[in-house]
């Protein structure tokens, strides 16, 4: 059986799409999350990080069912991870 993970991307609680491709969610949500005058941060639960490709990836690792938030002082982006189950 195969592991087909996906990752959906919301914009303040709108759905945006859906992605197989964590460079093209992380590409996604940056753009979407970068408005106004502060710089984008990513929330993994309670933790602050500065937004990479390489951060997503390792905060996203070997888990399921989670939520990565890209925050700004005006907005915010979630990524929610998740397995296609048969």
């Amino acid at each position: 059986m195969t592991k087909i993970y996906i990752y959906c991307l919301f914009e303040m609680g709108r759905f945006q799409g859906v992605y197989s491709s964590l460079k093209a969610i992380h590409r996604d949500a940056l753009r979407l999350a970068n408005r106004g005058p502060s710089e984008v941060i990513m929330w993994d639960g309670n933790t602050a990080q500065q937004p990479s490709l390489t951060t997503l990836r390792n905060a996203l690792k070997g888990r399921q069912d989670v939520e990565i938030k890209y925050r700004t002082s005006q907005t915010y982006v979630t990524i929610y991870k998740t397995k296609l189950k048969e």
